[in-house]
Order: C-alpha cells, then structure tokens, then sequence
C-alpha cells in the first residue's frame, strides 16, 4: 500500500507545484481579484481530487485528473480579451458544457478528433509562446532572481527532472522571501476561502475563450491523457463517465473561479505507471491518493495566491514558462512534423502567437479559423500531388 500513496502523493505535490502559478496567473489575466483567483484555485483542487477518489474507487483505473494547464496559458496569452470576470466565467461554463456533450455525443467527440493535428499543436504551441519567452526577459530584467532559478532548473532537468520545476519555485520563493524582507507572503489572507461570481453569457468572450479553451483542454490534455492511459496498458478506458464528469465539474467549479478541469496527462505517468506499483491491477490506489492530496493541498490555495501578489508578475511567468516549455515543443513537433501540411500549421502559429484581438475576439479563434483555411484551401491540391 505503501508504494502506490507515495506515487500518488507525489504525483499531486508534482502537478501542483509546477503550474499552480500558472493557473492563477491565466484568472488574474481575464479579471479576477486575487481572492477569486485563490477560490479558482481551490475549487478546481478541491473537484479534481473528488473526481479522482470517486472514479478510481469505482472503476479501480487509475484515473487521475488535473486542471487544464494549457487552458490557463491560454488564459494567459488572452490578456486584455476581456477584464470582466463574469464574462470570463460565462466562458469557462461553455467550455464545461461542451465537454460534457462531447462525452455524451459521440458525434461530437469525431468532430474534435478530426481537427487535423497540425492545426491543434501549432494552436498549443502558439498559445505557449509568449509564456516560453518570459525566463528568457526574466534573465536579462531581473537576473539576480531569475538565473538562480534557471541554473537549479537546469540542473535538475538531467539528474531529476520530476523535481525540476517545483524546485524553481521554491528558489522563486526563496527569491521574492529575501527581496520582500523574510515574507514571501503579501498582507492578504492565506486561509482558503471559495468566492462565488454570477456569470455572464457574451458571445464575444465565448468564441475568444470558451470555444478555444475546449479546444486545447481536449487536445491538450484529454486526448493525451487517454493515450497515456492506453501506453502503460489500459486499454478499455471509460471515456464517458471521464468526460461527462469532468465537464460538469468544469460547470460546477466555474461560478467560484475554476477554469478547466480534464484527464491527468503529466501526472498520470507517475500514478499510473511502474513506478505506481508493480501489480497493474493496484496502481487505482496511486489515483485515489492523489485525489485525497488534492484535497489537502486546497488548503494552501490561499497561501499560494497571496505568494502571487507579493512576487514580480514577470517572475512568475518565468517559471510558468519552463514548466511549459516541454508542452511547448510536443505542440511544434506535432505541428511541423507532417510536411504536408506545415503552410497550415504555420498560419494558425502565427496568428495565434500574434496575439492579436478583432472585433473583440482573441488571436485563438483567429488562428484556428486562419490555420483550418489555409488546411481546406491547400488539401486539394495535396491530394493530387499525392
């Protein structure tokens, strides 16, 4: 028993440390204050590990769930989309819904496998481009704090890196301890609180956020995380309950500030693999603790935003961005690699890495309208090359 609760412990304090940051960042950036960014926080560990103790128990899978990393850079890379967070969770609504319909739909769910994966990685990776840069400005603006990070980053990155980025962000936190006289905490509250928010329904807002952040957290995470699942030998995966469950987790989470929910696919390797327990048929247990972690490391929710106030916002997305730098080159490798269509994939980068916002919609839509044009317009004409 001991050895799945330790992966599963591991695996939760790994998925956290990495791209807490992350999240909280992408909420402040649509409008949310710091109390509702650290009640995001906490809904969304709270949802996740309830999800991940009821499904594992029942199906006795290893089935591990995390929030959508890629949606909150999108959040992210959306600045300035919007500062009204009741749009923003009208929004993340949408997403939850359309999760939710793709699960119980399966003709939506072909639809979302049949986005040619060129167009869905450069997406991905467009999205995480202006973020990747950040440790790259942090080096040359602020290098007392940024290049001890980068170095412990680095070196962790041959010898463990599991640990590499949880220990750049206790070296950030070290950083922004010393640079605010022994505190790394501003004087907000670090108790956990859960902060509700009416939502708002604007189109504009749905098609630059929701519709774009289903993309990515389905592509992004939950096409990946079933495939993870099917590489370590979990073969008849129930997709239903996995999507219908986090869909509506994803609904329920939004009104108090969460953004996306969905399948692990980073920390599923840790609690479903070898690693896990030798036995396939008891690495659920690894899941169930990582539910329970989830459930604790809620309680620092609080903490953790009051953390993100005090440091230098160009700090934070450094370590945001090696965290994602590996994510980063999975959306290049799986954009670039079928020749065929490279025109289409470098379209929708561009625009989406342009960040550029028309008639109130931001460069995501844009970049999958301009990537899946360029796609149509040069199909037929690969087709009889070929």
């Amino acid at each position: 028993m001991i050895q799945p609760i330790t992966a599963g412990i591991v695996g939760a304090l790994t998925g956290f440390a990495s791209s807490f940051a992350i999240v909280l960042a992408g909420l402040l950036a649509v409008g949310a204050t710091p109390q509702e960014a650290a009640s995001g926080l906490l809904v969304l560990c709270i949802l996740q590990g309830v999800l991940a103790i009821l499904l594992s128990w029942r199906t006795r899978l290893p089935l591990s769930f995390a929030w959508s990393t890629p949606g909150a850079a999108l959040l992210v890379a959306a600045q300035g989309t919007t500062s009204s967070f009741d749009a923003a969770i009208g929004a993340f609504i949408v997403c939850g819904a359309l999760v939710v319909l793709t699960g119980l739909w399966p003709a939506l769910g072909r639809a979302m496998t049949s986005i040619p994966v060129p167009i869905t990685g450069a997406m991905l990776a467009g999205i995480l481009f202006s973020l990747c840069l950040a440790p790259v400005r942090a080096a040359v603006e602020a290098p007392l704090l940024a290049i001890p990070i980068l170095l412990v980053w680095l070196f962790l990155q041959r010898y463990s890196p599991r640990w590499a980025i949880p220990a750049a962000m206790v070296v950030a936190i070290a950083g922004v301890a010393i640079q605010a006289g022994g505190s790394p905490l501003s004087g907000g509250s670090a108790a956990p609180t859960l902060a509700l928010t009416m939502p708002t329904l604007d189109p504009l807002v749905i098609a630059s956020l929701g519709v774009p952040l289903y993309v990515v957290t389905m592509a992004g995470q939950n096409l990946p995380g079933f495939a993870v699942l099917r590489t370590l030998g979990y073969e008849s995966i129930p997709s239903r309950p996995v999507l219908v469950g986090s869909g509506i987790a994803t609904a329920v989470a939004a009104p108090f500030g969460g953004h996306a929910l969905n399948l692990a696919a980073l920390s599923a390797a840790i609690m479903a693999g070898p690693d896990a327990h030798p036995d396939r048929e008891r690495r659920w247990i690894a899941a169930v603790s990582g539910g329970v972690s989830y459930l604790v490391l809620g309680l620092v929710a609080g903490a953790a935003s009051a953390f993100i106030e005090t440091a230098s916002p160009l700090l934070i997305e450094a370590v945001a961005g090696l965290a994602l730098i590996s994510a980063f080159v999975t959306g290049l490798v799986s954009a670039f690699t079928p020749a065929a269509h490279r025109l289409a994939a470098a379209a929708t980068f561009l625009v989406v890495a342009s960040g550029v916002t028309i008639s109130g919609v931001g460069s995501a839509f844009w970049g999958l309208l301009a990537g899946g044009a360029v796609y149509l317009w040069t199909r037929p004409r690969l087709s009889a090359a070929a």
